[in-house]
């Protein structure tokens, strides 16, 4: 991927840029009469930049903001690509959310207003009906989340034969929430002749070039802000929460973020104790460090973080010195820190060696004033996000585990499926009383924690043969000819073993 370095400048086999000003008077007039109908008046600068190159054929990773236009940078190629008397899909754009998926398709429907262009937006958690139905009629765009569209895929419902252009949203989280698996297999069914192709990010950790390189050809790196290609960069964020319910804002907050894994700060080492308990009991994969621990105990937890095989990492500032988490995508600061530099320290954590990386503030009222002169000094650019509510995460966490059951059934085969079909009258029979329905809630929660909280998987042990062979003096003496150990000390110390 070293031409992918330094690229500031367009290469020459590229589209040249085109002002912004002057690039919505170079497209085609019917996507100028797009832009007007949408009340368009000029592109935005990250339009102005990326279209061309989109147009010039070349696969492309473009480095965009939220909120810089990156959707109308991908639909108005798409839309001059496009063949209308085709009936066949010819676009394809892959997001991870459902939300994503109707605000692209939204946004499509209000450019093409006054063509012929068809779509069809796809995701889980809803009725197939209205999807097929959309194929039927034509749809020559796709958006969907990955799971759906597979689905359709392995059900013959959709076909991408006639595919000319793959578009994939936010890429930094399609390859790294769990989407790589259904991405991989969608990748069979993608035809094998030339397919243009664009990635869309906020940024492009090491990993997401990475696999880049199996869904694009030779791409060309371009970033939308300014002159500076941002392959890492930290997100400094804060959210402003009651004060009295600290720790269940912190849990919604968890839930929308999805961090990957996770240092959560505080000052001091009670706190510490109180919120890994909380974490604990709210079914997260979380651990505690601070002065408090005994030896053998801050071992354990030490041995955790080295193997990667902790998700969330509570502790104080002294007992996380000196801890490197490689890959860590997030640090939360439960509390401001009593001495700003220390913030910087904390937000540090994350962002290494070339990823990207989130530092999130879970500040009350009062100490948002402390964590704003804290950005002043350091002139850090922070965003508040606002604290979602119950409703919001409930339908982040439906949608996480209808995607997750929905990709459970796929691999399912014809005897797993004739045997399921047992229970569906206690199913129907379960959800017409309450009782009924807290048994199934309690089963789908018991799924979701175990999917999506539960420990990182563990290495596999090395080989017996391959272990470091102990020295003579500490193996075990071999038994002495013609005495045997007694039957009753064998079940005594057997007995004791057994865990209690």
């Amino acid at each position: 991927m070293d031409e992918m370095k330094n690229q500031d400048t367009p290469p020459e086999t590229a589209a040249p840029e085109a002002p912004a000003d002057t690039c919505l008077a170079a497209l085609s007039p019917e996507l100028q009469a797009a832009c007007r109908a949408a009340g368009w008046t000029e592109l935005t600068p990250a339009q102005a930049k990326s279209i061309p190159y989109i147009l010039s054929g070349r696969d492309v990773m473009i480095q965009s903001r939220t909120g810089s236009g990156k959707t109308g940078a991908y639909i108005l190629p798409i839309m001059q690509q496009i063949d209308l008397t085709r009936n066949v899909p010819q676009a394809l754009v892959l997001v991870p959310t459902r939300e994503l998926a109707l605000q692209v398709s939204q946004e499509a429907q209000m450019l093409s207003q006054n063509s012929q262009l068809r779509t069809a937006v796809v995701y889980g958690g809803v009725g197939y009906n209205a999807q097929l139905e959309a194929f039927r009629s034509g749809a020559q765009l796709v958006v969907g989340t990955p799971g759906r569209i597979l689905d359709h895929l392995l059900k013959n419902t959709l076909s991408l034969d006639h595919l000319k252009m793959l578009i994939f949203d936010e890429a930094d989280r399609m390859l790294s929430m769990g989407f790589y698996p259904d991405m991989v297999k969608i990748r069979k069914f993608i035809p094998t002749g030339k397919i243009l192709s664009s990635m869309f990010s906020a940024t492009f950790p090491p990993q997401v070039v990475r696999l880049a390189e199996q869904f694009l050809r030779s791409p060309q790196l371009l970033s939308l802000s300014g002159n500076q290609v941002h392959i890492a960069e930290i997100d400094h964020v804060f959210y402003v929460v009651p004060g009295m319910r600290k720790d269940r804002s912190l849990v919604r907050i968890i839930e929308i973020e999805n961090p990957a894994s996770a240092i959560i700060f505080c000052n001091t080492k009670d706190t510490v104790h109180y919120l890994s308990i909380v974490l604990k009991r709210f079914g997260y994969d979380a651990d505690e460090l601070s002065s408090d621990l005994a030896q053998s105990a801050r071992e354990k937890v030490m041995g955790r973080v080295r193997r990667r095989a902790l998700r969330f990492l509570v502790a104080t500032d002294v007992a996380a010195r000196g801890i490197d988490i490689p890959d860590l995508s997030h640090v939360i600061q439960y509390e401001p820190p009593e001495d700003p530099e220390a913030y910087i320290h904390r937000a540090g954590r994350t962002g290494r060696m070339g990823s990207g990386g989130v530092a999130i503030s879970v500040v009350a009222e009062m100490e948002k004033f402390k964590l704003q002169s804290i950005a002043r000094h350091y002139n850090i650019q922070m965003q508040q996000r606002m604290l979602p509510s119950d409703e919001e995460v409930e339908k982040v966490v439906a949608e996480r585990v209808t995607a997750l059951l929905e990709a459970k059934l796929r691999g399912r085969d014809n005897l797993q499926l004739e045997r399921m079909r047992r229970f569906v009258p206690l199913a129907k029979n379960l959800a017409q009383s309450d009782a009924g329905l807290a048994l199934m809630v309690m089963l789908i929660d018991d799924y979701y924690q175990q999917s999506l909280h539960a420990p990182p998987e563990q290495p596999a042990p090395e080989p017996e043969t391959e272990r470091t062979p102990k020295p003579a003096s500490e193996k075990s003496p071999k038994p002495q000819p013609g005495r045997k150990r007694s039957r009753s000390r064998t079940r005594s110390k057997n007995k004791k073993e057994l865990p209690s």
